[in-house]
């Protein structure tokens, strides 16, 4: 038996054909996104603005998954009947407007062109004041819907942008009958599902991105969206009451779309869920490991059991919900607005002769590495995208302090590399301050698997073994897992799991002397963290107040370390 698994990314479409048995990945395939800048539709009037045409994720579903069934039909075992199952990953919060027909507006002719008819991409942060607006009216009512993200709702997520879009765009908000998270749409498209009322939500996107929570009630009350607009108050009977794992069955493959991919209908499609979340369940994520899904941003996710010790409620975690990950765990989550966004940013703007070419990266990587920690005099903040975790402000930007006339690409290079890590030891941190142990670190992603000099100074930042997923797929895993279960190969998520999850391929282990100046530079990066995070500014004894000391501080180190010293 096999099950195919699609990671719908922030570009492409990536897919795996697995076998169930063992997890072996027989066949891969991927789409790019046609429309816009790498898939992605953009507006210079609007630098907050990311939308993505939903007509390319139908393109994609039926290249990828054809072009997997035959690649398979070379195998000598394989053949259409045997998938038992397809699995979903998406970005998110990516929602889309659609009609009472389930289709999506922006595939529509008359709104083909129009950018708030689009899917709104997780990285659109144009509902920065929404977000703000939907935290404070939750915290001077005293409702419960922020405990299990943090106490502060994004930009990034459901009702931010939905909110948004009736501000700006009533035409889209009107012609709407319901919005639709990516991760439910495609199950929903492949299926035939025709009416918004039919479409199997999933408990990853509900809890997670909009305020989902059986203990009170599912969404958020039809009077406290009326206080933000009566259209949501609307609106919310044409959502959802109920929300399901991802191990649940969606419905079978409509004949239209399955006589395209060469499969037979009925095969099925599983309740879908986010990357990351797919990701650690393909890389067998459990309690005490933290799962980065290195990419664009960077998802962090953790379980933790259900029916323990209770999980707290921790500030600025992006969730924490039941069965989100795994149907039996509470799925916890964090993550970083921009990393590899910031490591092609870096890049770009490297223009010595020493840095250019196709392979800038691995020029900037090599040169970097043979850098101590602190040599550089240089320390960033990795806000180019926003704080994701713990700071949850989108409206925070990048920072790079150190630099002199004689700084070069390689060395801001990797004090951006070394931003990012710290940026993941916060999370960590605040993980810990909260009674959940973090004892071990696994990188999957494209990142992971190419870059050892970025793995190396994690390890060293974090003060942990960083281990390295064994797939370079590790979300379509993920997803091919659930395919499996949901299609009746395996019995539950556990044992899929133990079958074919992809586990490590590698481990960096920390440097002792690298990890003590990193010790020294991570409390200066709080220092900056806290000062332009808005954190105890007001607290004369305050780690903020201390941002005098930060550049004579790096100095220091920098000369200590050129000399021979240690931190």
């Amino acid at each position: 038996m096999y099950s195919i698994g699609l990671d719908y990314g922030s570009n492409s479409v990536r897919g795996l054909l697995v076998r169930c048995t063992d997890g072996a990945e027989v066949a891969s395939s991927v789409f790019d996104y046609p429309s816009g800048t790498r898939g992605i539709l953009l507006d210079a009037s609007r630098p907050s603005l990311a939308r993505q045409h939903p007509g390319d994720y139908q393109d994609g579903f039926l290249h990828v998954v054809a072009d997997l069934v035959d690649q398979g039909s070379s195998l000598a075992d394989f053949s259409p009947d045997a998938v038992v199952g397809i699995g979903v990953d998406t970005t998110g919060s990516t929602p889309l407007p659609v009609d009472a027909e389930c289709v999506p507006l922006g595939v529509r002719e008359e709104l083909r062109d129009d950018l708030d008819a689009q899917a709104w991409l997780w990285k659109d942060h144009t509902g920065h004041a929404e977000s703000l607006e939907i935290t404070a009216l939750a915290h001077r009512r005293g409702e419960p819907y922020l405990r299990a993200c943090g106490g502060t709702y994004s930009s990034e997520w459901f009702f931010s942008k939905i909110l948004h879009c009736a501000r700006v765009a009533p035409h889209v908000f009107d012609a709407a009958h319901s919005w639709v998270e990516l991760a439910d749409y495609v199950p929903a498209w492949a299926t035939g599902v025709t009416h918004p009322d039919d479409i199997v939500r999933g408990i990853c996107a509900a809890g997670h991105k909009a305020m989902f929570d059986p203990r009170w009630g599912g969404l958020p009350s039809t009077a406290f969206l009326a206080e933000l607009h009566p259209g949501l108050a609307a609106l919310r009977d044409r959502l959802y009451a109920v929300a399901f794992p991802s191990s649940h069955p969606a419905g079978g493959l409509a004949p239209h779309v399955a006589e395209q991919v060469g499969l037979p209908p009925g095969v099925v499609v599983a309740v879908g869920g986010f990357d990351a979340h797919h990701g650690a369940v393909g890389a067998g994520v459990t309690p005490g490991t933290l799962v980065k899904i290195i990419g664009t941003s960077t998802c962090d996710i953790t379980i933790a059991p259900q029916g323990g010790t209770a999980v707290p409620d921790v500030p600025g975690l992006c969730g924490i919900v039941p069965g989100s990950v795994t149907p039996d765990a509470i799925g916890i989550e964090a993550g970083q607005s921009a990393v590899g966004d910031i490591f092609a940013w870096s890049a770009e703007q490297a223009t010595s002769a020493d840095f250019t070419g196709p392979d800038v990266h691995v020029a900037l990587s090599k040169a970097a590495a043979t850098l101590a920690p602190g040599e550089s005099g240089l320390l960033a903040l990795d806000w180019h995208n926003g704080n994701r975790t713990v700071l949850v402000n989108t409206r925070l930007s990048g920072l790079l302090v150190g630099q002199t006339l004689h700084t070069r690409p390689h060395e801001t290079y990797r004090a951006h590399v070394e931003a990012t890590a710290f940026g993941a030891r916060r999370i960590i941190d605040r993980m810990g301050e909260h009674g959940i142990a973090i004892d071990t670190v696994v990188h999957t992603g494209g990142i992971a698997d190419k870059n050892d000099v970025v793995n190396q100074i994690y390890a060293d930042v974090l003060g942990r073994e960083v281990r390295i997923g064994a797939s370079g797929q590790m979300c379509a895993l993920g997803a091919a897992i659930f395919g499996a279960v949901a299609g009746g190969a395996h019995t539950d998520v556990a044992s899929a799991q133990r079958a074919m999850a992809a586990g490590t391929s590698r481990t960096f282990h920390p440097d002792p002397d690298a990890a003590a100046t990193y010790d020294v530079l991570y409390v200066l990066y709080l220092t900056l963290h806290d000062a332009f995070g808005g954190v105890d500014t007001d607290d004369p004894a305050g780690r903020a107040a201390d941002i005098a000391r930060v550049m004579p501080a790096l100095m220091d180190l920098r000369d200590r370390v050129r000399s021979g010293g240690s931190a």
